[in-house]
C-alpha cells in the first residue's frame, strides 16, 4: 500500500488508533520506537521551536514541507501535517498546497477554516467549505485529507455551527473530521454522530477531564492526537530543570536521557 492507503487503513480498523504529534528529528525518532504507527506534525510546536506563533501565518508552507519530510525520512511511518489553513487565501492556494504535499510523500493533511487573523479567526461558512473541496479534488484520493472546525479553539463555544461545518466537509469529501477542543464526551459523541460513517480525529481529549484512550474510542473516535502536548510536555521539563539549575541544582538539570540512549535512537533512525 501507499502510505496514504496505508493512513487511511488505521483509520477504518476496529478501535482505531493514537496519532501523537512531533516537533523535532529525535521526537519523532522516539514516537515510531515507542511503537506508534503514525505520526502528525503540530503547527504550534513546529512555529514554537522556530520562536513564532501558530496560526498567524508565520510559518511557510515550504517550511512545514520540509519538516514532514524530515520526519517521514526518520521514522518511515506515515505523516499527517497539520498545515494550518492551507497557507493560501484562495482555494486555488489550498489545491496547490495540497498537491505539494502530495508530491513531498505526506499521508495525510489537515485543513482547518481558520484565517489567520486574530481578529476574525473563523472563516465564512461557504469560504470553508470550498476550501475543502479544494482540497479534496487536488488530492484525489492520494492523500488522506482532514477538514478541521476550530469554533472551539477560538472561544467560539457553537457545537451546532461546528457539526455544521463537520457535516458539510464530509459531504464535500473529507477523509477524515476534527473539532479541536469539544467540551465534553456528549459534544464527541455529538460530532462522531453527525459525520458517521467517517472517522473522527480527538486532540487529546475534550477540555472537562482527561479521557482515556478507550473512553474516547467507546465513543467512536477513530483517531486520537495529541497537538501541542508532548511538546508542552517537555518544554514543562525543560524549565523545571532550568529553574533547578538557576538555583544552582545540576544534578536535577542532567538527569534527563542519556547522551548514549538518544545516540543510540539517532543511529536506528531510517536516514
Amino acid at each position: 500500500m501507499s502510505r496514504s492507503e496505508e493512513f487511511l487503513a488505521l483509520h477504518q480498523r476496529a478501535g482505531g488508533f493514537v496519532m501523537p504529534n512531533a516537533w523535532d528529528g529525535l521526537s519523532a525518532i522516539v514516537l515510531a520506537d515507542a511503537g506508534f504507527e503514525a505520526i502528525g506534525t503540530s503547527s504550534a510546536a513546529l512555529a514554537a521551536t522556530l520562536g513564532r506563533l501558530d496560526g498567524r501565518h508565520s510559518l511557510t508552507r515550504q517550511e512545514h514541507l520540509e519538516h514532514a519530510v524530515l520526519l517521514g525520512r526518520l521514522t518511515d511511518l506515515p505523516i499527517n501535517g497539520d498545515f494550518e489553513d492551507g497557507y493560501g487565501e484562495t482555494a486555488e492556494d489550498i489545491a496547490a498546497t495540497v498537491s505539494a504535499a502530495v508530491e513531498h510523500g505526506l499521508a495525510g493533511i489537515g485543513i482547518e477554516d481558520t484565517s489567520g487573523d486574530p481578529t476574525n479567526p473563523i472563516r465564512p461558512f461557504d469560504q470553508a467549505v470550498d476550501r475543502v473541496r479544494s482540497a479534496v479534488q487536488a488530492a484525489d484520493r492520494r492523500i488522506v485529507v482532514t477538514g478541521r472546525a476550530d469554533n472551539f479553539g477560538h472561544g467560539r463555544a457553537d457545537l451546532d455551527d461546528t457539526i455544521r461545518r463537520l457535516t458539510a466537509f464530509a459531504e464535500a469529501g473529507a477523509d477524515v473530521l476534527f473539532a479541536p477542543y469539544l467540551p465534553d464526551a456528549d459534544a464527541v459523541r455529538a460530532v462522531v454522530a453527525a459525520v458517521a460513517p467517517k472517522p473522527v480525529n480527538v486532540v487529546v481529549s475534550p477540555t472537562d477531564k482527561v479521557l482515556t484512550v478507550t473512553e474516547l474510542q467507546a465513543i467512536g473516535v477513530k483517531r486520537i492526537s495529541l497537538g501541542f502536548a508532548l511538546y508542552g510536555h517537555a518544554m514543562a521539563a525543560l524549565e523545571k530543570a532550568a529553574l533547578s539549575l538557576a538555583e544552582g541544582d545540576i544534578a536535577s538539570a542532567a538527569s534527563g536521557m542519556t547522551f548514549k540512549r538518544f545516540f543510540g535512537l539517532l543511529r536506528q533512525a531510517k536516514a
